[in-house]
């Protein structure tokens, strides 16, 4: 058996109020072994980066329905930069075209969960990335 427990925190950026599909996520990640921290709704980059130093997590996930995912990762890694939490992986789900997953992959993002990945797949993708960290 695995001991490995990774410690995820999970976060919705901005003003996107939905947040049933980042309760579920969460869910599984902890029925998988992971201890998850979920800040809720409209968290700002600071807030996020804040409670990831807090909390000594591996992964931060964000969870973005709103289209405003580029930005909202660019500002996140850009805060974690200057918090000297580079070593913070950061994923990212949500409404993501797939025109926007190698963006995302540019900016740093580790990996990216467009809307209708398997939970299976995604569990399995974040605890392979904070086995890393």
């Amino acid at each position: 058996m695995n001991s490995f427990r990774p410690r995820i925190l999970l976060a919705k950026p901005g003003l996107d109020g939905h947040d049933r599909g980042v309760k579920v996520v969460g869910m599984a990640l902890r029925d998988a072994g992971a201890e998850v921290i979920y800040l809720g709704l409209q968290q700002t980059p600071q807030q996020i980066v804040g409670a990831a130093a807090d909390e000594d997590v591996d992964v931060i996930g964000l969870s973005v329905l709103s289209g405003v995912h580029v930005d909202a990762s660019r500002q996140l890694l850009d805060a974690c930069k200057e918090a000297d939490l580079d070593d913070v992986a950061i994923v990212v789900g949500g409404t993501i075209p797939p025109s926007d997953v190698v963006r995302l992959r540019e900016l740093g993002v580790r990996d990216v969960f467009p809307v209708g990945t398997s939970i299976d797949d995604l569990v399995s993708r974040i605890f392979d990335i904070a086995s890393k960290e």
